[in-house]
């Protein structure tokens, strides 16, 4: 991308930013006419200058005597008020948009397709709703008060400036385009720092997440050292980066003062020229000067907001592509309050990526209304991938999946995932009461507290939720950290028994139980699987033999079907699987 174009796409995010506040202009108009009559307060104080030397101390002309130091404090008085309103008016602004755009980007995250989620580093997610959400601080609001007001407060003492002295004046003229281009030509270099900061913010994100999430492994495998080193270096480069950032600022910003500086130097001299000598007074000069010397300030800020400005820009453009990513689309128009559980796959070809090829290929199953169809096979099959497709979490690629007869397509997406009830083998809790993970969701709304009970009750869950010194009410921490793997499992179980949907998928939903606990689970589920529809994924051969139907897939593709004793006299690839199985178990009896 050219040089050119990429200044015309940073100015388009940033309209597209200062859109955001809009809802807010009232008080944004607010705080910008503050910062006008704030701008105004510099020029006036120097304009009070000149009088206050020629006539007050020169002419010692009574009235000015008396009204000069009124008219400064009145100068100050406004500045007072107007600096207050314009601050405070832009962080209140500022804020709320970021409210804002953090609830966007939340809610993106809530219907974005699973498909987003496989290639996406939730630690560069967090890092983007964190980190980068607040830079648009600087460069949505903070960054307009300085350039507003120090840009208003430089034309003032500029046109005060030239009022009082138009040869002093011109060279400022003359010295304006070298200020621009150093403005120009870091600015550019602040963008392109600012991109590499955000990325490796993500990436020291995503990284302590992944020594958070799974500090066990790392210590019982001993990665506390490969994973220190991955940390430092990602840790070094954001230093670097910083650092580089911080040199360009350190250097763009003396620069520009030497530079007003020779500018400086060079009026005193000329104002001392016998010329310029005899129609000048000392009020004149005195006010001039001091307009001077009030111009370095905001002229010092203007250098130095670039920095902050580039980084809003950076952040801008990871904030806005993140929510321009295409979410879930629900072009279903089809209502249902309840499936009477038929499935039926048609040719069905599936695939995550053209580069990966098909996962799934030319699936043809029927699933009848209250059946328990069993799918097994070894890791990579595609037994979860087939279930996925279900209530859409992904498109297929080919071929059709209707439920009762009618395309899963054409239904709304919440009426077709409210038919659905899932306890698979990697159990979500959230950081909540027992109940509230129970009553999850849709659930909270119309599940009474006995009704939450009995669920647990029937998920064998109460014999451990009465042992919590808060029973239901208990908080069961993140990922439900303070219950072993079987109560999270029972937890989950409740959650599907209190769904009560007609179709239900258990994905490995009794691995992670002792024997005890898988007996009395299975006798949930035994409950649970009645009059309506199961598909049931497990490795364990010896927990789906009483399945109406099983169905055996490898790479891809169904290659048996039957029930588990036509199977077994088949002598196929599941009789294959059950013998290595039972071999396996009479092993580990004996």
């Amino acid at each position: 991308m050219s040089e050119n174009s990429q200044m015309q796409d940073g100015m388009a995010v940033y309209r597209r930013l200062l859109r955001q506040v809009l809802p807010y202009w009232k008080l944004f108009l607010m705080a910008i006419l503050a910062m006008a009559l704030y701008a105004t307060t510099d020029a006036g104080f120097a304009r009070l200058m000149q009088p206050m030397l020629d006539e007050s101390f020169v002419k010692k002309d009574p009235q000015s005597i008396k009204w000069i130091p009124i008219l400064i404090i009145a100068v100050f008085l406004v500045r007072t008020v107007t600096g207050f309103i314009s601050n405070f008016g832009m962080a209140w602004v500022a804020r709320h948009v970021i409210r804002d755009l953090r609830r966007k980007m939340f809610r993106q995250l809530l219907v974005l397709p699973i498909s987003f989620y496989d290639s996406s580093s939730s630690g560069v997610l967090i890092a983007k709703l964190l980190y980068d959400v607040e830079q648009l601080a600087q460069a949505s609001t903070t960054v307009i008060t300085t350039l507003v007001r120090d840009i208003l407060t430089v034309i003032a003492l500029l046109v005060l400036m030239f009022y009082t002295s138009m040869k002093l004046s011109i060279v400022f003229i003359v010295l304006a385009p070298f200020l621009v281009a150093i403005v120009v030509v870091v600015g550019k270099r602040f963008r392109k720092l600012s991109r590499r900061i955000q990325g490796s913010m993500g990436n020291v994100s995503h990284v302590t997440e992944e020594a958070i999430d799974g500090n066990r492994v790392i210590k019982i495998f001993g990665g506390q050292f490969y994973e220190e080193n991955k940390f430092s270096d990602i840790n070094e480069y954001n230093r670097r980066q910083h650092l580089k950032l911080a040199a360009t600022n350190a250097f763009s910003v003396p620069f520009v003062q030497f530079l007003v500086a020779m500018a400086f130097a060079l009026i005193v001299y000329m104002a001392t020229l016998p010329d310029l000598l005899e129609s000048i007074t000392p009020g004149t000069f005195i006010s001039f000067m001091t307009a001077m010397l009030l111009l370095t300030q905001p002229v010092r800020r203007l250098t130095t907001i670039n920095a902050s400005l580039q980084q809003g820009i950076a952040a801008a453009q990871s904030v806005f592509t993140f929510l321009d990513q295409p979410i879930e689309q629900d072009t279903g128009t089809r209502e249902l309050q309840r499936a009477t559980g038929q499935i039926k796959f048609e040719n069905v070809s599936f695939g995550y990526s053209k580069a990966k090829g098909d996962v799934l290929s030319e699936i043809n199953l029927t699933i009848n209304p209250g059946e328990t169809v069993a799918l097994v096979g070894r890791s990579g099959s595609g037994k979860t991938t087939l279930v996925n497709l279900l209530p859409r979490f992904y498109e297929t690629d080919r071929g059709t999946i209707t439920l009762d007869g009618k395309d899963v397509r054409e239904f709304k997406l919440h009426d077709l995932r409210a038919q659905f009830a899932l306890v698979s083998q990697q159990v979500t809790l959230f950081n909540d009461t027992i109940a509230h993970n129970i009553a999850y969701g849709d659930l909270e709304k119309e599940a009474t507290m006995d009704q939450i009970e009995s669920a647990a009750r029937a998920a064998h869950a109460m014999e451990f939720i009465e042992q919590q010194p808060e029973g239901l009410e208990t908080i069961v921490g993140e990922d439900g950290v303070l219950l072993s793997g079987g109560q999270r499992q029972r937890l989950a179980i409740a959650r599907a028994l209190l769904k009560d949907a007609p179709v239900l998928i258990l994905d490995e939903a009794t691995s992670a139980l002792d024997t005890e606990s898988e007996r009395y689970i299975q006798e949930a589920l035994e409950t649970l699987i009645e009059n309506r529809t199961t598909l049931v994924i497990a490795h364990r051969l010896s927990t789906i033999e009483r399945a109406d139907k099983i169905v055996v897939l490898q790479n891809g593709r169904i290659v048996e079907t039957g029930k588990h004793t036509d199977l077994l006299e088949k002598g196929g690839i599941y009789a294959g699987l059950y013998r290595m199985q039972f071999n396996e178990s009479s092993k580990s009896n004996a």
